[in-house]
């Protein structure tokens, strides 16, 4: 494997950075939902009229164009998590693994929202349900 591993105590000492990035991917999630909502029930309204003036702008131009915006925001927040070498499973509620080797074999170490620190791990193939507590935690 050529993925970055870490260690437990790498992985510890990276969760604070990631607990702030994964707050502000959700802020930023529910932002875009309410503002796409918001755009939803204005289009909802305006349908039917119809642009009738070169010069009249779209209503919803600016709306959409911020939507895009967040979108590129949200991208470039995960985007962030992969190149610091985690892995991202959800959001709601966090849930992080990180490459590591543990006896000699390749597994994620996992983080989820609410504990303090890491104190599991599991196998590439075997997901959350398989977690394992870790012998060093």
């Amino acid at each position: 494997m050529d993925k970055k591993t870490f260690t437990l105590d790498e992985a510890n000492a990276l969760l604070p950075q990631l607990k702030a990035d994964l707050i502000r991917l959700r802020t930023l999630a529910k932002q875009f939902e309410e503002r796409y909502l918001e755009l939803e029930k204005g289009k909802a309204s305006y349908s039917g009229k119809s642009f009738s003036h070169a010069d009249e702008k779209d209503p919803f131009f600016e709306a959409e164009g911020q939507l895009d915006f967040m979108r590129v925001e949200a991208d470039l927040l995960v985007a962030n998590f992969e190149r610091k070498g985690v892995l991202l499973k959800m959001v709601n509620p966090g849930l992080i693994d990180f490459p590591a080797v543990i006896d000699g074999e390749h597994v994620l170490i996992c983080w989820k929202e609410g504990e303090e620190r890491i104190t599991h791990y599991h196998g590439w193939h075997d997901g959350f349900q398989g977690r394992k507590p870790l012998p060093d935690a």
